[in-house]
């Protein structure tokens, strides 16, 4: 039986692999006070991008996250993770200059859907959450630029 490789599946994770620096608005447009760092680097297994946030607004836990993929069906997973003992499973895709992320389930859903500027050096989105898994209301914008790219 012939497996497919993961190798096409990572590539297509490259252009989130580096050192970021991110602004967050609320759903009014006020910004948080503040912005954060998020990085992504390889595991060195280089199976997985390991992706570490933290933010200088007190309310927004450090974070860390593992990514994978399945390579025989091209999907992604993130196992995310934070300092408050929270941990949920987001559906991921990545390609064509954009990078979603979501959820369903309690207590509350939630999705994520960003597009890559030209240069892949700004990534702009939107996180979004829903109660009742229907009706979907912004949580908070975010836009990332790149501080530098790391390939390890």
């Amino acid at each position: 039986m012939n497996q497919p490789t993961a190798e096409d599946a990572l590539r297509r994770l490259e252009p989130l692999v580096g050192e970021w620096a991110f602004e967050a608005k609320w759903p009014d447009g006020q910004p948080w006070p503040g912005g954060g760092r998020v990085t992504f680097e390889w595991h060195p297994s280089g199976a997985h991008p390991i992706q570490r946030g933290t933010a200088e607004l007190p309310e927004a836990p450090d974070n860390i996250s593992v990514i994978g993929c399945d390579a025989a069906n091209g999907t992604y997973f993130q196992l995310y993770s934070d300092e408050r003992g929270v941990c949920r499973v987001y559906e991921m895709t990545v390609g064509n200059g954009e990078w979603k992320l979501w959820r369903e389930g309690e207590p509350f859903s939630q999705r994520f859907a960003a597009t890559f500027s030209d240069d892949g050096n700004t990534i702009t989105g939107r996180w979004e959450m829903s109660e009742d898994g229907a009706d979907y209301a912004t949580d908070f914008d975010l836009v990332y630029r790149r501080v530098a790219k790391r390939t390890s």
